[in-house]
C-alpha cells in the first residue's frame, strides 16, 4: 500500500493533464486510420508511413524535450509541447491524405517532446520508494482518458457523426490538458537534488547499486526497448485489421477500447511492484506483448470472430500497462536527479527508433497478408524478452530497481 498523501496536488495535476490529453488525442489515433484508409482511400502503407514519420523523427523530439527540460525547466518544456497537441485534430479538415498525415505527425512530435519532461516532473514530485506507484497511476489516468475517448468515438461513429466533426471535438480536452498542467508546481525551478518533501530516501540511485551495474541496467533496457520498438506498432493496425475482418469500421474501435481499458488497470496493479522490475518488464511486458501479437496473427489469418480480436487486444493492453510503468520507473530509479529528464528522453528516443522501422515494415507486410505483420511483431517481442532476461540474470537488479 502506498503511504497516505503520496498522491499530492502535483501528482494529480500531472496525471490529470495526461487524462485530458488522452481524452482528446487517443480519439484521433482511433479514428485516423479509418479516416485515412477507409474514408480518404489512401493505401494502408501510407498509414504505416505516417506512424513511422511520427515515431522516427519523434525520437529526436523526445530526446530534445528531455535535454531542454533539464536545462531550461521541465514545466516550461512540458507546457510548450502540450500546447501543440491540437494540430492532430486539424487532420480532419482536409481531404488531402498527405496534409492529414503531416498534421498528425507534427502534433505527435509535440507529444513526444513533452513526455520526458512531464515524466521527470512526476519523478521529482514523489518519494523514490513510490515512483512505481506514481508512474502506474499516471499511466492509469493517461490510458483511462484514452479508453473514454475510444468509447465516445465508437458511439459517435455508430451514430453517423462525420470524421471531421469527431476530430474537431477532441480539441477542448486537449486545451484543458495544457491548462491543468499550467497549475502544476514541480519542474518550474529546474532539476532538484534534494529528495521530495517528507521522504527520507535519497533521490539519487541507491548506493547499493554500483556504477557498472547502473550502466549495465541502463544500456540493457535501452537495447531491449529498441528491440521492443521493432515489435511495437500503432494500435491503428489492429483497429484496421478488426474493422476489415468483421466488415464494420466502428466495431474496429472496440479493440482500442479494450486495449486501453486493460492497460489502465494493469498500470495501477504493477505500479506496486518494487523489486525485480527488470525481470518483470521482460516477462509481464515484452513476453505478453509477443503473445498478443501472435493471437492477432491467428485471428487475422483464420478470420476468427470479434471476440478473438478483443482477447488479443486485451493481452496487448496488459503488456502496454506493464511496459509504460516499469520502463520509466527503472530509468528514474538509476538516474541522478539533474539528468532524469534527459535519460527519460533517451528512453523515448530509443523506443521510437524501433517504432519507426516497425510501422514501415508492418505497412508493407500488410500488402502480402494481414496476419504476417503480427507474426513479425511477436518474434521481435520475444527477442526483446530474451535480451532483458539476460540483463536481469547477469547484471542483477539491486536496490529498489
Amino acid at each position: 500500500m502506498a503511504e497516505p498523501g503520496w498522491r499530492s496536488r502535483d501528482v494529480w495535476g500531472i496525471a490529470g493533464s495526461a487524462f485530458f490529453a488522452d481524452l482528446g488525442y487517443q480519439a484521433i489515433l482511433a479514428v485516423f486510420p479509418l479516416y485515412l484508409v477507409l474514408h480518404l482511400g489512401a493505401p494502408i502503407w501510407l498509414y504505416g508511413l505516417s506512424q513511422a514519420l511520427a515515431y522516427g523523427p519523434g525520437a529526436l523530439f523526445g530526446y530534445l524535450g528531455g535535454v531542454l527540460g533539464d536545462r531550461y525547466g521541465r514545466w516550461r518544456m512540458a507546457i510548450l509541447g502540450n500546447a501543440f497537441l491540437p494540430l492532430m485534430a486539424l487532420a480532419g479538415l482536409t481531404s488531402v491524405p498527405a496534409l492529414a498525415v503531416g498534421l498528425l505527425v507534427v502534433g505527435w512530435w509535440a507529444r513526444n517532446f513533452r513526455s520526458p519532461p512531464r515524466r521527470a516532473m512526476l519523478a521529482e514530485s514523489v518519494a523514490p520508494a513510490h515512483r512505481g506507484e506514481a508512474f502506474g497511476f499516471l499511466h492509469a489516468l493517461d490510458v483511462g482518458g484514452g479508453m473514454i475517448a475510444a468509447i465516445y468515438s465508437f458511439f459517435l461513429l455508430l451514430g453517423g457523426i462525420d470524421y471531421a466533426t469527431l476530430l474537431l471535438l477532441t480539441i477542448p480536452p486537449l486545451v484543458v490538458s495544457t491548462l491543468v498542467l499550467a497549475f502544476v508546481r514541480s519542474g518550474r525551478a529546474g532539476p532538484r537534488s534534494d529528495p521530495p518533501l517528507g521522504s527520507a530516501a535519497p533521490a539519487a540511485p541507491s548506493p547499493t547499486i554500483g556504477s557498472a551495474r547502473v550502466r549495465g541496467i541502463f544500456w540493457g533496457v535501452m537495447v531491449a526497448t529498441v528491440l521492443f520498438g521493432f515489435a511495437s506498432f500503432s494500435i491503428g493496425f489492429p483497429v484496421l485489421t478488426t474493422a476489415q475482418g468483421v466488415q464494420n469500421a466502428a466495431w474496429g474501435i472496440l479493440v482500442f477500447v479494450v486495449a486501453l481499458g486493460v492497460s489502465s488497470a494493469v498500470g495501477l496493479f504493477v505500479g506496486r511492484v518494487r523489486s525485480r522490475r527488470v525481470l518483470a518488464l521482460a516477462l509481464l511486458g515484452y513476453l505478453v506483448a509477443g503473445a498478443g501479437s501472435f493471437l492477432f496473427a491467428l485471428a487475422a489469418g483464420l478470420h476468427e470472430p470479434l471476440v478473438v480480436y478483443l482477447v488479443a487486444a486485451a493481452i496487448l493492453g496488459a503488456a502496454l500497462g506493464a511496459v509504460e510503468t516499469f520502463e520509466p520507473t527503472l530509468i528514474a530509479a538509476i538516474s541522478p536527479p539533474e539528468k532524469t529528464a534527459q535519460r527519460l528522453g533517451s528512453l523515448t528516443a530509443f523506443r521510437s527508433v524501433g517504432l519507426f522501422a516497425s510501422n514501415v515494415i508492418l505497412g508493407f507486410l500488410f500488402l502480402a497478408n494481414p496476419w504476417i505483420p503480427y507474426v513479425y511483431a511477436g518474434g521481435a517481442a520475444l527477442a526483446a524478452t530474451v535480451v532483458l532476461v539476460v540483463v536481469a540474470t547477469r547484471v542483477g537488479t539491486g536496490g529498489d530497481v
